[in-house]
């Protein structure tokens, strides 16, 4: 298994560690609801070093970016990114990614999922016909996810970026922890507020970076979260995971993602997008609150009154800042509408639940 240059940290810290995505990862340290609630009222730290992340740059750049992504690059200027989606031939989801605007029109940072790294980098590599200029960045690129309400004020002080009125979706470069050189961004995947920050391990600094955040954070109440509560954190926003709630057999439009599918522009499968749109999406995604005892989980059926199969779970918990057992799926359009009925099969039996909108509450 591949390590980052944190591992050592998480396992003195008694993390409970597993494999993810070729990684040795921490999925847990105090317990799921713990570093779940920390999150949502304080602050927590997550190491997210084993996403992937691409520099594409040159006077194509924008071009390879437009042509292989559905959001809009060319509303980029410098300092914000968007959230986006690479799209295959047949209309399915790639990868879902952020792109960061580092210089406008000549310089972008894609940022991608662990699991998808070599994927993306072969598909965009292979619609790189105007030879922008390319580098897969993720082996030395460390991240750092510090989420929650009280995060930005933690970490204030370690940083020369006014990083309290960073604005959602925006970046800049700057020291931190006094390491020079770190981006930091107003965004993660947590919908409970903070940064994350990007940067290269060079003389020691993942391991300052680390030391720091915690000699400030720790007394304040900052705790170490793994990828579990990072689970239950995104799933209570309704963001989508890859692999679970989108893949290369649903379209962004299925998913809930027309928001970021611009047909202003030409992209991979617009063509078939914008047919799917004319004609409604064949599945669309829903979240559901359980109305009964019993939590749904990945791939478990979606049933009508009647007993019909009507859709599929794609991810479930048991919410830990709500009380209340929740799930995302797939349903025929005739039954995604708000408060409509419909049940979930777990061990043989029909358990009722409701169609709700993101974020669940």
């Amino acid at each position: 298994m591949k390590h980052t240059p944190f591992t050592h940290f998480h396992i003195q810290l008694g993390a409970k560690m597993a494999e993810f995505a070729g990684y040795n990862m921490p999925i847990s340290y105090t317990g799921i609801n713990d570093e779940h609630l920390a999150v949502r009222t304080n602050a927590g730290i997550f190491d997210v070093s084993h996403m992937g992340e691409f520099i594409v740059k040159g006077e194509h750049a924008l071009n390879l970016i437009q042509r292989v992504t559905t959001n809009d690059a060319s509303k980029l200027t410098k300092g914000k990114a968007q959230y986006s989606a690479l799209t295959n031939d047949k209309g399915g989801i790639v990868d879902d990614l952020i792109v960061y605007c580092l210089e406008e029109n000549k310089a972008y940072m894609l940022v991608v999922n662990a699991a998808n790294i070599e994927k993306d980098w072969k598909w965009i590599s292979r619609h790189n016909t105007h030879k922008a200029e390319i580098h897969n960045i993720s082996d030395k690129t460390c991240l750092l996810a510090i989420q929650g309400p009280n995060a930005t004020r933690m970490m204030q002080a370690l940083t020369d970026v006014d990083i309290l009125n960073l604005t959602y979706y925006t970046f800049a470069k700057g020291q931190f922890a006094g390491v020079d050189n770190v981006l930091i961004s107003a965004t993660g995947y947590t919908g409970a507020g903070g940064i994350e920050i990007y940067f290269e391990d060079k003389d020691g600094a993942a391991a300052t970076i680390w030391s720091r955040i915690f000699e400030v954070g720790a007394p304040l109440g900052l705790k170490p979260i793994g990828l579990a509560a990072r689970d239950t954190l995104r799933l209570e926003m309704g963001y989508c995971l890859y692999g679970n709630d989108i893949d290369d057999t649903t379209s962004p439009l299925e998913a809930g993602l027309g928001w970021i599918t611009k047909f202003t522009k030409d992209f991979t499968a617009r063509d078939i997008l914008e047919q799917q749109k004319t004609a409604g999406p064949a599945q669309k995604l829903i979240g559901f609150e359980m109305l009964e005892k019993g939590i749904p989980r990945h791939d478990y059926e979606i049933k009508d009154f009647s007993g019909m199969t009507i859709g599929r779970v794609t991810s479930g918990t048991q919410s830990p800042s709500l009380g209340k057992a929740i799930g995302i799926g797939y349903v025929r359009p005739v039954f995604s509408h708000l408060d409509t009925k419909i049940y979930i099969k777990i061990r043989d039996k029909l358990l009722q639940a409701r169609v709700v909108k993101f974020p669940f509450s």
